[in-house]
């Protein structure tokens, strides 16, 4: 038979006549198109052939050179094989970077090997395409005759899916990640593939034509690799617990803090930071993560190159949080919703609150459904239907508290108003829910309940028990997949039994028996044949290896039985219902087959889908720890009490002290001794008609700094730092103050708001308050003197009076407006602020505001202007201490003419300090338009 001239050699002849003998094809390298169509489907299926082989060295795959097609020129056999090539090499690099990572010495952390198992998945996928089109075409027995035109027509989505497959994967893991001596954390590597699948899904979601293969793949890839992250999220929301073995999460816990001390909100569990030197993708991050504002403008136009990844800034590399884009701005929230959990937990139950602690701290989920569970049901019915369920799943703004027979029984209300068959989510929710009831129902039986009843209340029957037991195993999953076929034969279920198969038939050796044992049967001996039933056990052994047989049949029912082959059977359908597997095997495997309804943004899926869980888990949180804050705890009452001290409200708890104090410094006697200090405190307590706000009387106590040199808490006094009048006797004397700390026990959990830092502020407040305390005793003890040695009135005693009256004006004047700002207007704002408060965040917050705005109308906060008008007023009060001391010494050695005239000079010096120092503040309080406090200070003048 004569073979057709082929099209490359008819072009030859035509042209050189056949004179050029050496520019023939040669005949051996001419293929046939089912071969070479048969190796390109398993060069996609990552197989070499004779034609196509796999090059470890370049790591890409090569075609034999010099091969044609009798109807191709060879150029453009070549450019279609190139496209084939590069679409198998893709495949296989990924394949590649899968095997290293499942098969890395070091087990991956969950998000990395998730991330691999949803690659691997549509891996198989795009090669299963492969697989049917090779299978067709071995199958066509001549019928059809395949060609690499139609082959490369019908395979293009394939070869744009593994192109893309191939970004994806190099663009989420990092090439060095696979270095020997590289080390990346698992949370960095965690957050770079959540942030890239992120981005790249934000790319293709707006693009319509074409591309929803592309969405479907990175929705899968995303969803999957997802899950782990959420699992986590789950168990530290709705349980407290911080399950992350790996470190993968972008908060870190600190285990040498405990719950029980004062540290544990501030310090118990930060923020990751992430590790620049080690990763560049923190540039990455901070350059393009969206802000509030910004999330409808999300990143698109990053290349997936690592290389390629832009520059930050060097504070921006230090202050970089590793977490990932959709969670930055409740990453914070999220923290104190798992330690308020724990505080709720740790704290003890009283009966005022007892039924939402019981809500909270039991680890109820949303509607019976874990976090990870419910992502999932949203995610379908936003994907497939449009429909957002988050208000469904979670109403009336309350936490749904694992309710299964109400979520079914609102279900079906609604289904029946609307008279619409049921959504493939709503049959997806009442599967789950059902096989959640099933379980929780089969565990019950298993530990033993006495009254079976299901969830509708009808009872169950002990013949119905066991019926459960052999049908819903998690032993045997055998048992799930054959449920019908058990229910169908199950007179066969004792034949099925372990027990029943542990008996041996009985060996029949009476034939050998008879010949070795002839003679002593002659003389009547009977011959048995041997019976291996009982092996070679006592009578007591054996009834206990009967025991134990059936033992093993009650745990372990039905060992032999095996399923019918199913293809392409989910394991989910399999193994029994697992929390946080089942229902997410389900939905991964209708992603890869859905026809989207809409492509929304990532933004939008992660908001409806898990975001908007998070929030009102945190809100409920935060409302029931405010609910124990203020009733159980009572915050209001503790802060009341040191409002009471270290604000001097009660004057009567450290009257006593205050004027022992006073009297050993107008005597000058020193304060050194802290046993003493703290008996004339104890004893000023006990006789106060306020002791009733004190536990015990030792819960104060008050100390002596031993130097009063400059330390580390005086970068809080801005008086230091700036310029001062001269100090006299009596601001020396002012200063010893500063050496008194009072130190009071806050009860727990309450030191987490009053902390030591609070403490120290409280200090610094009192210690202004005192001053002034002290200017007004000495004043009005002037006073009294003056008062006792009034005579004949001269010009110089009229201006001691006047100058008395201004100090004490001035005194009285302050002391009433720090009196109303603080002790009244500043705690009426606290207490407004509390009850306004959502969390314990925010009620800290709350409480440094007060605590900064009482400072600041103490004059107290590290600020130059307030420290300019501090010293000011701190050198008013000393010249009090001053005016004091000559009126002191006029009192005791008035009558010598010498000490008369230099007590005048000092007068004349403390009035024109006094009225400089006045001007002063009045022009400053002018020109900030002060005004409460210029009324107050005006009249001094």
């Amino acid at each position: 038979m004569e073979v057709a001239e082929s099209l490359i050699h008819k072009i030859h002849s035509s042209f050189t006549g056949g004179g050029i003998h050496f520019a023939t094809p040669v005949s051996s390298l001419r293929t046939n198109e089912l071969d070479l169509v048969r190796g390109v489907l398993q060069m996609l299926q990552g197989l070499s052939s004779s034609l196509f082989y796999w090059d470890d060295r370049v790591q890409c795959f090569h075609f034999k050179n010099g091969i044609y097609v009798t109807h191709l020129s060879q150029t453009s056999l070549y450019r279609i094989l190139d496209q084939f090539s590069y679409a198998a090499t893709c495949l296989q690099l990924v394949d590649i970077v899968v095997n290293k990572i499942e098969k890395s010495k070091s087990l991956p952390p969950p998000t990395l090997k998730a991330f691999a198992c949803s690659v691997s998945t549509w891996l198989r996928r795009i090669r299963d395409v492969a697989l049917k089109e090779e299978v067709k075409v071995n199958s066509s027995n001549g019928s059809t005759t395949p060609s690499i035109l139609g082959l490369s027509s019908s395979l293009s989505r394939l070869c744009s899916q593994a192109e893309y497959l191939f970004q994806i994967v190099h663009g989420a893991i990092p090439q060095l990640y696979f270095e020997r001596e590289s080390y990346f954390p698992a949370a960095d590597i965690a957050v770079h593939i959540l942030n890239h699948l992120y981005v790249k899904l934000n790319e293709v979601c707006l693009v319509q034509g074409g591309e929803e293969d592309a969405y479907r793949m990175l929705l899968y890839i995303l969803v999957g690799s997802l899950l782990p992250y959420i699992e986590i999220l789950d168990c530290w929301l709705f349980q407290g617990t911080l399950d992350d073995p790996f470190d993968e999460m972008f908060f870190v816990a600190n285990k040498k803090i405990a719950i029980d001390e004062a540290e544990f909100w501030e310090k118990s569990y930060q923020l990751r930071s992430a590790m620049p030197e080690k990763l560049n993708f923190a540039d990455f991050a901070s350059d393009f993560l969206p802000s509030a504002k910004e999330k409808k403008d999300v990143i698109g136009r990053v290349s997936i190159s690592l290389s390629s990844f832009p520059g930050g800034k060097e504070e921006n590399k230090r202050d970089f949080q590793v977490c990932p884009f959709f969670i930055k701005d409740i990453a914070k929230a999220i923290i104190s919703a798992g330690k308020s959990l724990q505080l709720i937990r740790h704290a003890p139950i009283t009966s005022l609150s007892a039924d939402s602690t019981d809500d909270v701290g039991n680890g109820y989920s949303i509607a019976g459904l874990t976090l990870s569970e419910v992502f999932c049901v949203s995610l379908t019915a936003l994907i497939g239907h449009g429909d957002h369920v988050a208000e469904y799943l979670w109403k009336n703004d309350k936490h749904s508290l694992g309710s299964i027979k109400e979520c079914q029984e609102q279900e079906e209300i609604d289904v029946a108003a609307n008279k619409q068959p049921k959504l493939f989510w709503q049959k997806l929710l009442d599967d789950t829910l059902a096989q959640k009831r099933d379980s929780s129902f089969v565990s019950s039986l298993r530990e033993g309940a006495t009254n079976y009843h299901n969830l509708n209340g009808r009872r169950i029957y002990l013949d119905e028990i066991d019926i459960v037991r052999q049908t819903h195993c998690p032993e045997n999953p055998a048992i799930n997949v054959c449920h019908g076929i058990l229910q169908e034969n199950r007179e066969a279920w004792s034949s099925l039994n372990i027990s029943q198969s542990f008996y041996l038939p009985p060996l029949n050796d009476e034939w050998l028996r008879q010949a070795i044992f002839s003679d002593k049967c002659a003389h009547g001996l009977t011959v048995k044949n041997t019976d291996y039933t009982s092996g070679f056990h006592s009578e007591l052994e054996n009834l206990r290896f009967r025991e134990d047989a059936k033992m093993l049949e009650v745990l372990l029912p039905f060992p032999t039985l095996l399923p019918s082959f199913q293809e392409d059977l989910q394991m989910s359908e399999v193994l029994p219902f697992q929390i946080n597997c089942t229902l997410s095997s389900k939905i991964l495997s209708w992603i890869q087959n859905v026809e989207p309804k809409s492509t929304p943004p990532p933004a939008v899926i992660l908001q409806e889908c898990l975001i908007f869980y998070i929030k009102k888990q945190a809100d409920y949180i935060g409302r029931t720890m405010l609910s124990k804050l203020l009733n159980d705890w009572r915050l209001l009452d503790e802060l009341a009490v040191l409002r009471a001290i270290y604000l001097l409200g009660s004057g009567d708890l450290l009257q006593h002290f205050l004027s022992v104090i006073f009297n050993k410094l107008d005597k000058e006697e020193s304060l050194d001794d802290d046993f003493e200090l703290n008996t004339i405190l104890q004893e000023s307590i006990r006789n106060s008609a306020d002791n009733v706000l004190l536990s015990t009387p030792d819960s104060l106590v008050v100390s002596v700094a031993k130097n009063l040199g400059f330390n580390e808490d005086e970068q809080y006094s801005p008086s230091i730092s700036v310029s001062t009048p001269r100090k006299g006797r009596g601001q020396s004397s002012m200063d010893v103050l500063d050496s008194l700390t009072f130190t009071y026990k806050v009860s727990w959990p309450l030191e987490l708001i009053a902390n030591l830092e609070a403490m120290k502020k409280y200090n610094q407040v009192m210690s202004f308050l005192l001053k002034v305390k002290r200017a007004k005793f000495v004043l009005d003890k002037a006073r009294r003197w003056m008062w006792k040695g009034r005579g004949t009135i001269t010009m110089k005693q009229k201006r001691h009076w006047l100058l008395e009256q201004k100090l004490l004006h001035f005194v009285d004047a302050f002391h009433q407006y720090v009196m109303d700002r603080v002790y009244h207007n500043a705690w009426r704002e606290l207490c407004e602020g509390v009850a306004a408060a959502g969390t314990l965040d925010e009620a800290i917050e709350v409480h440094e505001a007060y605590l900064l705005s009482i400072q600041r109308q103490c004059f107290v906060v590290p600020d130059k202007l307030w420290g300019l008008i501090a010293s000011r007023i701190n050198s008013i009060l000393g010249l009090a201490l001053d005016f004091y001391s000559i009126q002191q010494t006029l009192s005791s050695g008035g009558a010598i003419s010498a000490v008369k005239a230099r007590c005048g000079k000092e007068v004349e010096r403390i009035e024109k300090q006094f009225d400089d120092c006045m001007a002063f503040l009045l022009r400053v309080f002018f020109c900030h338009d002060s005004l409460e406090l210029r009324f107050y200070l005006s009249s001094s003048m």
